[in-house]
């Protein structure tokens, strides 16, 4: 069935939507969709009809305007489903392929969400360009968006709003640092991002020992880190992102943000090392681990600059747009 039309069922009559890939039976009144799985733990994700609409109707008050929302992305991952909801919800819905080349407003008002990677290679094509400066909102999510990147898309015209959230929120529930109408952001100990309202995830498929681990006392316990500024959440990294090497803390997402300011096409993660306890590697299309610790030096610690090289052209990423950590571990051994 047409997934607009499978959509509609879900909205209206409460039918259950299974988007995920593979064969399954959504429950009642219920969408099903992966999560990326960029570490390679990818769940199934069971989103209620209120949530998603609750979502959508957040959307809506925070633009301000119905649009017509474009599709560019999978519609099994959540950032897809909810350009359909929306545009189900609000003007409609247009298509175009994730490259963008075909992509082109329609008569009202125009919306679009894609991911950082589609905007820096958006920005590399004047005719795209020029066509994503037509649009009202450009929604960019599924990682970290660097400013140097939005400061040259605002350039160039283009209306971003950088968005923050995952499948069991139903998709970004905070707009460029400020949480949607009813989304509560709260800081945990250890510097946890937690989030609660209406937008919450029923719980994984088949999993509720996973679902009670990250569901507690109505706030979904993320595995991110930040801190809350003036009302604003500023996200920090992964939790996980912190490494202890050679004896020093080394927080992986500086380090990360460090390299994409030099290349957008590469990668940081840390790796087991019998001499440094955790090993910081660097993903790269091109040059030598030497060039690359030079060119960083003015940034970063000398402690935490790369210790390995990994060439890598191009980039392993997810279908969610999101550096494929699976499949850059399995190329540590070749660096």
């Amino acid at each position: 069935m047409d997934p607009v039309a499978a959509l509609a069922r879900l909205l209206h009559d409460g039918t259950g939507l299974w988007l995920a890939p593979g064969d399954g039976v959504a429950p009642a009144g219920c969408a099903v969709v992966a999560t990326s799985g960029s570490t390679g733990d990818g769940k199934l994700v069971v989103v209620g009809r209120d949530a998603l609409t609750a979502a959508a109707a957040m959307a809506h008050e925070r633009l301000g305007f119905e649009a017509t929302w474009h599709l560019t992305l999978a519609s099994h991952y959540v950032a897809g489903l909810m350009v359909l909801v929306r545009g189900a919800l609000g003007a409609g819905v247009a298509y175009a392929s994730s490259d963008l080349h075909d992509l082109a407003a329609v008569p009202g008002r125009n919306a679009v969400s894609i991911v950082a990677t589609q905007l820096h290679r958006a920005l590399a094509d004047a005719t795209v360009t020029a066509r994503l400066a037509e649009f009202d909102a450009v929604l960019v999510g599924g990682a970290a968006l660097r400013a140097d990147l939005r400061e040259r898309a605002e350039a160039a015209g283009i209306r971003v709003i950088e968005t923050y959230g995952m499948s069991e929120t139903c998709g970004g529930v905070v707009w460029d640092g400020v949480p949607l109408p009813g989304v509560d952001a709260r800081i945990g100990e250890g510097g946890r991002i937690l989030l609660g309202g209406p937008t919450l995830f029923e719980g994984y498929l088949g999993r509720a020992d996973l679902t009670a681990a990250v569901l507690v006392d109505g706030m979904l316990r993320t595995s991110d880190r930040g801190r809350l500024e003036a009302g604003q959440l500023v996200v920090e990294g992964r939790l996980d992102d912190v490494v202890i090497s050679g004896g020093v803390n080394v927080d992986l997402a500086v380090v990360r943000s460090a390299a994409a300011a030099l290349h957008p096409d590469t990668a940081v993660l840390a790796v087991e090392d019998a001499e440094w306890g955790a090993r910081v590697v660097l993903f790269a299309p091109a040059g030598t681990l030497e060039q690359w610790r030079d060119d960083l030096r003015p940034a970063l610690p000398a402690a935490w600059l790369p210790r390995q090289l990994v060439l890598a052209d191009p980039l392993p990423r997810t279908a969610g747009g999101k550096p494929d950590r699976v499949t850059l571990e399995g190329l540590v051994g070749r660096g």
